[in-house]
């Protein structure tokens, strides 16, 4: 596969990645401009920029880009590793790291107008509900996916990142205890739960009954959504995209 194939696959799977591309060398290097590496998540490659200590640190910086969102512009003298360069070749390097970053996914448990608004947005929109007469196209034609299981069966089948929003509208405090504790331990960019005050104030005690620890349960946003006085269920979900969207600039 070529790294222009993977790009395209990369973009049909919403996945993520670095593109690594030398844009100038000077003197003896061992590739030259527009050699391309293109890095995982996971840290394997495909391409090169060639080997060795120099793209040992631009994977790790590629990694790095992922995590941050930023583009960085790298510059390596390869002369003397007693002073830290990262060969001996005699010339230097520029590489260009330009960060993959997916689609945002939108991974709404139970029902509401959250994913409508959402799919407007731009956000690739997942739902999840036990109740499969709820969970399908016919009942949210706005959704991309589809879960029809238990929330605590969520994070087996759906593949949750740090671009993975999760906002649970469930019908009821023991559907969430039930199912956070398996959630909080992915690495997903926003757990909301919806509720009351008092509604979270007896899951946290339930929660931790069950083992959740204080700095754990940190992760959970509720009541969910930043406070606009919203009362309408359009009012609420524009509340939720907000401070999603909040947090996705942070």
């Amino acid at each position: 596969m070529t790294i222009y194939q993977a790009l395209v696959e990369l973009e049909t799977n919403n996945g993520s990645g670095a593109l690594c591309t030398i844009v100038r060398s000077r003197g003896s290097t061992p590739r030259h401009e527009t050699s391309k590496m293109l890095v995982y998540p996971d840290g394997h490659i495909l391409g090169t920029v060639g080997g060795g200590e120099v793209e040992n640190r631009v994977i790790k910086e590629a990694l790095k880009a992922m995590v941050d969102r930023t583009p960085r512009l790298l510059e390596y003298n390869m002369t003397d590793p007693e002073r830290g360069d990262p060969g001996v070749c005699g010339g230097q390097l520029e590489i260009y790291v330009e960060p993959i970053i997916p689609k945002p996914i939108l991974v709404v448990v139970g029902v509401g107008h959250v994913a409508h608004l959402a799919k407007w947005l731009g956000y690739v929109v997942a739902v999840s509900d036990d109740r499969a007469e709820f969970c399908n196209p016919t009942s949210v034609p706005e959704a991309d996916e589809f879960y029809p299981l238990h929330l605590e069966e969520l994070s087996k089948q759906l593949k949750i990142n740090p671009w993975t929003y999760i906002v649970l509208t469930t019908r009821g405090v023991d559907v969430d205890i039930r199912g956070l504790p398996s959630l909080l331990e992915t690495n997903a960019g926003y757990i909301g739960v919806i509720g009351s005050k008092r509604r979270w104030a007896t899951t946290t005690k339930k929660l931790k009954e069950v083992g959740i620890t204080a700095e754990k349960l940190k992760q959970i946003h509720s009541p969910i959504g930043i406070d606009i006085r919203a009362e309408t269920p359009e009012e609420i979900a524009v509340s939720i995209m907000a401070e999603i969207i909040k947090i996705r600039g942070q």
